[in-house]
C-alpha cells in the first residue's frame, strides 16, 4: 500500500477480517486458474474494479520488472520508468 500511496495510485483497502461480504467477494472472484489446488484463495488479492490483477507476489514481480501500471491496467504516466520503457519498446 505504501507503493500505491507514494506513487499517487488511488486505492481502497478491503479488510476481509471483519467483512464477510469483503472475505466472500475476493474469494468469489478470483478466477479459477489462480485459485490455489485446495482451501481458498488468500489475501492480499489485487483487483482494479472487478478486474483481477493478481495476489501480492505477481504485484512484487511487477515492481521488480517496473511494470506496475500495467500490472493494475492503468497507463504509466510520463516520465515514468514504465513509461519510458513502453516508449522504448514502441521505437524499436
Amino acid at each position: 500500500m505504501g507503493f500505491l500511496t507514494v506513487n499517487k495510485i488511488d486505492f481502497k483497502e478491503c479488510d476481509i477480517v471483519t467483512s464477510e461480504d469483503n472475505r466472500k467477494w475476493m474469494r468469489e472472484n478470483v478466477p479459477e486458474d489462480f485459485r490455489p489446488m485446495t482451501g481458498v484463495p488468500l489475501p492480499p488479492q489485487i483487483f482494479n474494479e472487478e478486474h483481477y490483477c493478481g495476489n501480492y507476489e505477481a504485484f512484487f514481480d511487477a515492481r521488480e520488472e517496473h511494470a506496475v501500471y500495467a500490472f493494475l491496467g492503468l497507463t504509466a504516466p510520463p516520465g515514468s520508468k514504465e513509461a519510458e520503457a513502453l516508449a522504448g519498446l514502441e521505437q524499436q
